[in-house]
């Protein structure tokens, strides 16, 4: 951990915030924070700014409701900017949107992002329109037995191949079962962040054990 003392403020004392969601590591806002407000995040716990229009501070979500939870604090290489990483209880933006950035500008033709929200935003919106001619519209119609037996049948494939010590194969079946398992968690409207958040809780408790452990 760095001294707070070493981090470099601009002349105006400020230094820019990247904040992301934890889970989603979606940019969520670009804000500034000043020595005070750095010291009221650190010891609240909650993101606290300084608003250089209203040249004022302000804590994220004390009128609106919609409070950021720190996580984490990273100063980058020069130590004149900072991540934060914070479990949102709202929205980001002040226009009610999850984050600020929500204006394409410009966008690869061979590059795309992937994430884990993304292809399960894209199989929610399989089981809402049911469009023809695609494979997950036929796991949902079929329903939750064909579901369930796609994800023992790959869970199958997975064990055959990690017992041949075949990485490749290994790589494309653990593929194959994290869709069906996902196709399965979006017909029961089971979210990432659920699953992220119970295996956070698990990492604490395997944590202690292991600690006592060695005491």
């Amino acid at each position: 951990m760095i001294d707070l003392e070493k981090l470099k403020f601009d002349e105006n004392g400020l230094i820019p915030a990247i904040v992301q969601d934890a889970v989603t590591k979606r940019v969520l806002t670009l804000a500034y924070m000043n020595k005070e407000s750095l010291a009221i995040t650190v010891e609240k716990g909650l993101c606290c700014f300084y608003s250089r229009s209203r040249k004022c501070l302000w804590l994220k979500g004390e009128t609106s409701g919609n409070y950021q939870h720190v996580v984490s604090i990273t100063a980058d290489c020069d130590r004149d900017a900072l991540n934060v990483l914070v479990e949102p209880d709202g929205p980001a933006c002040h226009l009610g949107t999850a984050s600020c950035f929500e204006n394409p500008l410009w966008q690869s033709e061979t590059l795309e992002e992937f994430s884990l929200e993304k292809l399960y935003g894209l199989l929610m919106g399989r089981k809402r329109d049911l469009p023809a001619g695609s494979y997950t519209t036929y796991l949902f119609e079929k329903g939750r037995d064909k579901i369930l037996k796609k994800v023992g049948e790959e869970s199958t494939e997975v064990i055959i191949a990690g017992k041949a010590d075949d990485k490749k194969e290994t790589v494309y079946e653990i593929a194959d079962l994290c869709y069906h398992v996902m196709v399965l968690m979006a017909d029961m409207g089971i979210t990432p962040e659920e699953i992220h958040k119970e295996l956070a809780s698990r990492h604490v408790i395997d944590r202690k054990v292991k600690q006592e452990k060695m005491t």
